[in-house]
């Protein structure tokens, strides 16, 4: 079984039981922590984001490390510059469980005089090639596909690279003006071997509702559990919070990886046009799924030693 699609994530709500859960309390937000450059380079994440940065492009030693943030255990950000303020920008993004680079976005590395969107499609395609070679590896074994989208202020691409035999893209890039935006897609879409169905139970019959929610190979990931162990732990009456708890995974852990990989799969959706335009932006779909997706964590299942 894979993954559908939520629809429509900022306006749409999911359909749950009437009864199904109480007034949910207030998020906590999760807390972006500027970082010096000497936090930088002696974290962990940062130190090897870095130097994943300089092997793929060494001239970007010289940069200058203009903005830096992290959210505890979750994503660790870094945006470079050539120093004087103007001129070539990359931006990286990684996640702080894995240590992949899930976003690189490079700016301005083409002259204003002539910006990528001004080069031949072919071309497009050598300078995302390289970008991504360099980043992550060749490119020679993946499935590739440019569409153009519907953008009438601006010229804007979006090329998908899929492995062979695979239907979701691995990267997905988006060129817009000066400036290429990767994402790396890898895990979103839920392995067919690695779901169940019917996480909760209501009336001792399969409850479905949290099932799209949840059947997330990034919650496994973090869990340290399968499909199969999370829905019996969830049968003895425990929260997800509560099972994260045990592993020491805090609450805006799980509410993070979920929500991100909701509002992959509806910008996926949107790219695609399988889904309608929300027209919100990245930050703007994960403040408005993140409370759907606490309901979601916090709901037990009632067992007959609490009735």
């Amino acid at each position: 079984m894979k993954k559908r699609l939520i629809a429509g994530i900022v306006t749409t709500a999911i359909l749950i039981p009437t009864a199904a859960f109480a007034a949910p309390p207030l998020i906590e937000m999760l807390t972006r922590t500027p970082m010096t450059i000497e936090q930088v380079k002696t974290d962990e994440v940062g130190k090897a984001t870095l130097e994943k940065l300089y092997r793929a492009f060494p001239e970007t030693k010289s940069y200058e490390i203009i903005e830096a943030s992290n959210v505890q255990g979750v994503q660790t950000s870094i945006i470079l510059q050539e120093k004087g303020g103007t001129g070539k920008k990359i931006t990286l993004h990684t996640n702080s469980m894995t240590g992949e680079i899930e976003h690189v976005i490079q700016e301005n590395w083409e002259p204003k005089e002539k910006p990528l969107t001004a080069l031949t499609d072919q071309d497009i395609k050598s300078k995302v090639d390289d970008l991504l070679n360099k980043m992550y590896g060749s490119m020679e074994e993946h499935e590739f596909a440019m569409e153009k989208m519907e953008n009438p202020d601006q010229k804007t691409l979006m090329l998908n690279y899929t492995q062979k035999g695979s239907e979701t893209p691995l990267y997905q890039v988006f060129v817009q003006g000066n400036s290429i935006s990767v994402s790396l897609i890898k895990g979103v879409t839920s392995s067919s071997n690695n779901t169940v169905e019917g996480f909760f139970s209501t009336n001792g019959k399969p409850d479905y509702f949290a099932d799209a929610y949840l059947n997330d190979d990034k919650l496994f990931a973090l869990l340290n559990m399968s499909a199969t162990e999370l829905k019996q732990e969830l049968a003895k009456g425990k929260s997800v919070v509560e099972i994260a708890a045990a592993k020491h995974v805090s609450r805006e852990q799980v509410i993070d990886v979920i929500a991100k990989t909701q509002v992959d799969l509806q910008m996926q959706g949107e790219a695609n046009c399988d889904v309608p335009n929300s027209n919100h932006s990245n930050e703007q779909m994960l403040k408005a799924i993140e409370p759907k997706v606490l309901q979601v964590i916090e709901y037990k299942t009632d067992t007959p030693a609490k009735k």
